[in-house]
């Protein structure tokens, strides 16, 4: 078995783990999270993987940035973490690969991680996964579209966008080239 199967088996786990933490039904956490029962079951057995959005409305009903609750699949993350032995998570249906540079810990409010979006790519997601989420993201390569709270804005390689996140937002890659950035979380 694939490093990236281990992980996607323990995701299904973990987010069948915290829907029954909290007594909620798959009916009941479709109802919260706008994912159909259907979906949700299959997620939870491991049949299919999640994209971007479906894990992001995972992560906003359940009060966890992605960062955090693929890091509570991973084991416990060391201080020094090689380029090797950073978890990097992809959705081939958004065109969006997503790396985990500095990984979570619960004692610490601060993570890196680095994205990449094809040319094309546009993933949208209804709320933050905590209000108030610090974000800055740091081009580094090509560019993209970052809706924020209903502004837009196109970042491009050496530019540096910064916001708290109350509402919906939106990463797009305008192309041609694909887009490479690193996001500085910061829970509030």
């Amino acid at each position: 078995m694939r490093q990236t199967d281990d992980v996607e088996s323990r995701l299904a786990d973990r987010l069948a783990a915290l829907r029954v933490e909290r007594g909620w039904s798959l009916d009941e956490l479709a109802g919260r999270s706008g994912i159909s029962r259907s979906t949700l079951s299959r997620l939870e057995r491991g049949e299919i993987s999640p994209t971007a959005a479906l894990l992001g409305k995972l992560c906003e009903v359940h009060g966890r940035t992605m960062s955090r609750l693929l890091a509570e699949v991973e084991s416990q993350a060391p201080q020094l973490v090689s380029a090797a032995a950073q978890p990097v998570w992809r959705d081939e249906e958004s065109g969006f690969v997503r790396r985990s540079v500095s990984p979570p810990h619960l004692g610490l409010r601060g993570e890196v991680v680095e994205g990449t979006l094809r040319p094309g790519a546009d993933i949208a997601y209804d709320a933050p996964p905590v209000p108030g989420l610090e974000q800055h993201i740091w081009v580094l390569e090509g560019a993209v579209e970052i809706t924020a709270d209903g502004r837009t804005h196109t970042v491009r390689a050496g530019d540096c966008l910064r916001f708290r996140l109350w509402g919906a937002s939106r990463f797009r890659c305008p192309g041609p080239a694909p887009v490479r950035y690193a996001v500085f979380v910061v829970l509030p």
